[in-house]
């Protein structure tokens, strides 16, 4: 299995901490966010490579970080030659970028650089991989229906674990279920990015290529209840950073 973290973007809304520092590289209560992510990734036997995708302006910032970790299993960071919010690749085209810069064709775990989650994700693995030829999100109830417009939001099938709908960012959100930027895509689905980047669909956020596989097949739902931190604005990495400080403490 191969991890794909996405950490090609420019963080405009944590402006100016991130006019010259990557999002993934910002402190929360001792560690970067992007050490918090990969420390996840490392308990996971069964990955043997991890891919880090960049943008140009804030790639040698992050490949340099990485020659600071020690780790058992390869870590790659790739430019994906973009330099501004106006000509990036988006979330799935850069997945898309990664497979093919790395001529992957197995299955893939897809992270978000700016995901802090608490649970244990070798059970998401475990999940997915029994669900496996088809597709799998991590899934957390933000339990606010308000809030949920500006999420990626699932519908579970009553009493079941296969996701019925998905919306990115809906208007009239149907459930408070959000996606966590948590993805498992078996190598069966990884070698359909190619025709999904082909198409109309949006190249932006990772929820849009479930939506694309739900039209025609089953994906699967894993909800967990443990804390999730999301860190899109300067108030949740504020939150974030406090909770581990009092967790250190």
């Amino acid at each position: 299995m191969k991890t794909i973290i996405l950490a090609a973007g420019y963080g405009t809304r944590l402006y100016p901490l991130t006019l010259n520092k990557p999002k993934a590289l910002l402190d929360v209560g001792g560690k970067t966010i992007l050490e918090r992510v990969l420390e996840k990734v490392f308990e996971l036997q069964d990955c043997d490579a991890i891919y880090i995708v960049s943008n140009e302006k804030f790639y040698k910032s992050l490949a340099d970080w990485v020659k600071g970790i020690s780790a058992k299993v390869k870590i790659e960071v790739f430019d994906d030659g973009t330099t501004s919010n106006e000509d990036r690749l988006g979330a799935i085209g850069d997945i898309n970028f990664v497979v093919k810069k790395a001529k992957i064709n197995d299955d893939c775990l897809v992270l978000g650089s700016d995901n802090i989650f608490d649970f244990d994700l070798k059970n998401f693995i475990k999940f997915a991989k029994s669900k496996s030829p088809h597709a799998s999100l991590a899934l957390f109830d933000i339990k606010n229906i308000e809030k949920a417009s500006l999420y990626g939001i699932a519908v579970m099938k009553e009493k079941g674990e296969e996701v019925i709908d998905f919306q990115e960012k809906p208007k009239e959100p149907k459930s408070t279920l959000a996606a966590t930027a948590i993805y498992y895509y078996p190598k069966e689905k990884v070698s359909l990015l190619e025709e999904y980047m082909k198409g109309a669909m949006t190249k932006d956020a990772p929820g849009n290529f479930i939506k694309w596989l739900r039209l025609s097949e089953a994906v699967y739902g894993y909800v967990f209840r443990e804390n999730w931190y999301d860190i899109g604005d300067k108030e949740s990495l504020k939150q974030a950073d406090e909770e581990f400080k009092r967790r250190g403490k």
